[in-house]
């Protein structure tokens, strides 16, 4: 039978990699392309073939994977599709070590499959990155990344943990852990209805936790949302929805809702992760949970991520994203309806892309509004108050203050990660009923 020879990368320093990656959600521009630059304090440039990445002596490795593969059977060679995503079928190998059990996921930068490991029988996540260059080199930071990240994180409580990585038929795949669905499936299968505002507590907690470990270490997420913060167990219980209609009978599943049994998560999708830089101003953050710095074209940097955390704790609160919409200028008029008008001198600061929003020293709304559609998507929306006070029975009053902290419009004055732990939503006189 034909073999082929499959490199597989140890958790060595990587010495040569792209200074930042292009951005990967489906509605932001594509960032400059990588260049020559500082990441992590050393040189770095463009990786085109991560194969010259390995010494010499590395390829010795590479005639025991060879007969590895040759016992369990290799899959036959094909094609990737035409957005360079690899095309598999359930029960192939990938690579000796890894049989596919089922496809998990799908996303901008590839596929997430699931998979049994046959040297430590488990089962793990896979990440295959698609065969395309800057997808190639944005994995290769986020495996950086995950790196770092897990030197410190010694007990793996915080953020996913990486188990391997390796290039496959011009695929970086990415091993993980195996975690839970994330925040948002959750909410998707539980029909977006709201979490009791206790496990919001603890899921706010830990998050913060995490958030502040990264930013003590430099590192900007700016991608956190729902669908990037996992569950670590599947399981839920069913508890009976009082805040449905009470004439509906308890024989009808929609009568309840899931609730996880465990609040345990950790953080994943590291990829647009970046350290800390005086030059940070292109766009990042998936549109609904992108601070306003960042829409104004001000610059960006720890404070954006702790706004993306006030916008799920409201979702989760909720069972809805806070700012539904995919334009910037409806955007800033949702904030201003929910939280009050935007400060003149942020206004003042919009580069030239954003200035168009602003007119006379305020936003231009209604006035600019693309639709009559659009106004009344942003009139329909509550004031911040009455948004947590419709869905939470006690603790309302702490976390409303909270939420006013973490989505301070100016960057400068917004609480930090670290600052937001210490209030008194989190504190155990918050624990009375």
């Amino acid at each position: 039978m034909e073999t082929e020879r499959v490199t597989e990368f140890p958790f060595t320093h990587l010495d040569r990699r792209p200074r930042k990656r292009a951005r990967l959600g489906w509605d932001i521009p594509q960032a400059p392309k990588a260049q020559v630059g500082m990441f992590c304090g050393q040189e770095l440039g463009n990786v085109t073939s991560f194969a010259s990445l390995m010494a010499p002596s590395d390829h010795t490795t590479i005639s025991l994977f060879d007969k590895e593969v040759a016992r369990n059977g290799s899959p036959p060679w094909r094609e990737d599709d035409k957005d360079g995503h690899y095309m598999f079928s359930l029960g192939e190998n990938l690579t000796s070590r890894y049989k596919i059990q089922s496809k998990m996921g799908e996303g901008t930068f590839g596929q997430v499959l699931e998979c049994w490991d046959r040297e430590k029988k488990e089962m793990v996540a896979i990440k295959i990155v698609r065969g395309v260059k800057k997808y190639r080199e944005a994995a290769m930071i986020e495996i950086e990344v995950l790196q770092q990240l897990g030197k410190h994180d010694k007990g793996g409580n915080r953020c996913v943990q990486l188990r391997n990585w390796f290039d496959y038929r011009n695929h970086i795949c990415i091993v993980f852990e195996k975690l839970g669905p994330s925040l948002y499936d959750f909410l998707k299968k539980n029909n977006y209805r709201s979490f009791p505002i206790d496990l919001v507590r603890e899921i706010g907690r830990q998050l913060l936790e995490c958030v502040a470990f990264m930013h003590d270490l430099r590192l900007i997420h700016t991608d956190l949302k729902p669908e990037n913060i996992l569950l670590v167990s599947h399981d839920y219980i069913k508890v009976p929805d009082y805040n449905k209609n009470s004439s509906r009978s308890p024989k009808d599943s929609s009568y309840f809702k899931r609730i996880p049994k465990s609040s345990a998560i950790k953080v994943i999708d590291f990829g647009s992760t970046t350290y800390e830089r005086q030059d940070q101003n292109y766009i990042v953050s998936t549109r609904h949970y992108r601070a306003p710095e960042v829409i104004l074209g001000m610059g960006w940097t720890y404070p954006c991520d702790v706004w993306s955390i006030g916008c799920i704790l409201v979702e989760l609160c909720t069972g809805e994203a806070l700012f539904q919409t995919h334009e910037n200028l409806e955007h800033l008029a949702m904030m201003e309806r929910v939280l009050g008008p935007l400060p003149q001198h942020m206004l003042k600061r919009a580069d030239r892309h954003a200035e168009k929003y602003v007119r006379r020293g305020r936003l231009d709304w209604p006035e600019g509004a693309a639709s009559r559609e659009s106004i009344r998507a942003v009139q329909k929306l509550p004031r911040l108050q009455n948004l947590v006070m419709q869905h939470v029975d006690h603790s309302a009053g702490d976390l409303i203050h909270l939420l006013q902290g973490l989505l301070r419009y100016d960057p400068s004055d917004r609480l930090s990660a670290r600052e937001a732990l210490r209030h008194s939503f989190f504190t155990k006189d918050n624990l009375r009923r």
